[in-house]
């Protein structure tokens, strides 16, 4: 092995274009990464906003940073939480309706403004942004609606048994 004074050694890992490969892989995760919070947050769009209401009105009231930080998640918790098991509750389907446009209407206007900002970044046509954004909402706004209903039948009033009252087809008597 023979040292030449003032040359640099070239590995692989800092040659240029193994840079630009890890770059555009980093690049992509990231994109991925941000595109998931924005579709998660979108999803959660009435519990958000609740949540920010309170922690910018009681960071108003003079809660601090901090104290408006944890009102506006213990808010955001609650509303989730509150809804969550209203909906499941709930036996009138009119009711239960309410409850998941409350849920599903804020996230589909959510999902429809992200959409359309995403959209405004790469698409030039006016009316191909409008038809992804309202592709966007109604993707986003079902989400929401089948997060809220994840349950599907109301829960049973007490005393309600689970199982049929009969027994099954197969069940023989005591009598043979």
């Amino acid at each position: 092995m023979v040292v030449v004074e003032g040359a640099t050694l070239a590995t692989v890992v800092t040659g240029t274009i193994t840079m630009l490969i890890i770059g555009v892989l980093l690049n992509i995760v990231g994109l991925g990464i941000f595109c998931w919070a924005l579709f998660a947050l979108a999803t959660q769009a009435l519990p958000f906003f609740v949540g920010m209401t309170a922690g910018i009105y009681s960071l108003q009231a003079g809660a601090g940073p901090f104290g408006a930080i944890v009102v506006g998640f213990v808010t955001a918790g609650f509303t989730f939480v509150v809804g969550r098991y209203a909906f499941s509750v709930a036996r009138s389907p009119i009711v239960r309706l309410v409850i998941g446009l409350l849920f599903a209407v804020p996230a589909a206007h959510a999902g429809y403004s992200v959409t359309l900002a995403l959209a405004r970044l790469g698409i030039p046509s006016d009316w191909w942004r409008e038809s992804f954004a309202v592709l966007g909402a109604i993707a986003v706004g079902g989400i929401a609606w089948a997060k809220v209903s994840m349950q599907t039948d109301p829960a049973l009033r007490p005393g309600a048994a689970l199982s049929p009252s009969q027994p099954p087809n197969e069940a023989t008597t005591a009598g043979g």
